[in-house]
């Protein structure tokens, strides 16, 4: 028999049970117009790099509603359809995954469902992150038992800020710089800042400061909260620029569109144009800001393209589609 429970009437019951290891916290962002919702998993005491590794390869063999899934240390994060499936699980082949992925109002609903440790995982220990409302719990889940939970969270939206040209010949560094406008937002309690990528652009840019580097980063806000936390990221840039050319871009996609990647490619090979840019902003739904001048626009939009690939975004062929 199914058992609805709070994250603390978790905690109370089974913090004590040795094989129980709380994740740290789960984010869903939701993107209506596509119909996806990008799950930002921090694992079991957010150390657990191996467990991570296990879901990212098990949820994406098993479930069908996982459109992508990728690991940044002990952080998953699965970009999935919303829809129901029914999963044929098979021990160490295909051992969890998600069953259940909808939106309903201002709340996620996700069901996972796992065998034996992956069931743990999907349960008890999911129910325990920060961020979860809820979790009904139909399967316990532990020793060989297969273990189902749906869990409630809520409803976020994927906030993407490209920046570039923020510093000048003496002073500043894009990175750092909007690290601490992204920091920022979420100790103002605006939203939960969840992920940082440098973009190598064109380095023989006559215009570039040294490295030639935009930053794009990833904050989980409230749909209402919005606009407000792109006005407040825009005040916070023009009060810490040395430029008069500082950009920035924005989106609330889940995924950058493939024209997006080919416009990143091309910035990181030539000189772009603001034309370009303004083009190629038009027909993704990204909106352009020029907190200071249109110049640093180019770069931003770039960076927002390749804001989910931080690894590949650092190097120099990091835009090729």
């Amino acid at each position: 028999m199914s058992e609805l429970l709070t994250p603390d009437e978790i905690r109370a019951r089974f913090e004590g049970v040795p094989y129980i290891t709380p994740y740290e916290s789960i984010a869903a962002l939701v993107d209506e117009d596509a119909g996806l919702v990008e799950l930002h998993e921090f694992h079991a005491r957010g150390r657990c790099t191996g467990g991570a590794a296990w879901e990212t390869c098990h949820y994406a063999r098993t479930s069908p509603l996982v459109v992508s899934a990728r690991r940044e240390g002990a952080r998953n994060i699965f970009v999935c359809s919303q829809g129901r499936a029914d999963l044929a699980l098979e021990p160490g082949i295909a051992s969890a995954g998600l069953e259940e992925v909808r939106v309903e109002g201002e709340e996620v609903v996700l069901t996972y469902a796992g065998l034996a440790g992956g069931g743990v995982a999907a349960t008890l220990c999911r129910g325990m992150a920060a961020n979860v409302i809820s979790a009904e719990v139909h399967e316990p889940g532990g020793g060989a038992a297969l273990g189902r939970a749906t869990l409630r969270l809520p409803a976020w939206k994927k906030l993407t800020v490209g920046v570039d040209d923020t510093d000048d010949a003496e002073r500043g560094a894009t990175w750092s710089t909007v690290n601490e406008v992204a920091f920022e937002i979420e100790q103002e309690a605006m939203g939960s800042y969840l992920l940082h990528t440098i973009v190598q652009l064109f380095p023989d840019n006559p215009h570039r400061t040294t490295n030639c580097c935009a930053t794009a980063v990833v904050i989980g806000v409230r749909p209402e909260g919005l606009e407000a936390v792109v006005g407040r990221v825009r005040e916070l840039l023009e009060g810490r620029s040395f430029s008069d050319e500082c950009g920035m871009a924005w989106s609330s996609s889940v995924k950058s569109p493939p024209g997006l990647r080919e416009y990143a490619a091309e910035a990181g090979k030539r000189m772009v144009s603001i034309e370009e840019a303004q083009a190629a902003a038009a027909d993704s739904g990204v909106t352009l800001i020029p907190v200071g001048g249109e110049r640093g626009c180019i770069g931003a939009l770039a960076a927002v393209a390749l804001h989910a690939d931080p690894d590949q975004a650092v190097r120099l062929e990091g835009g090729a589609p």
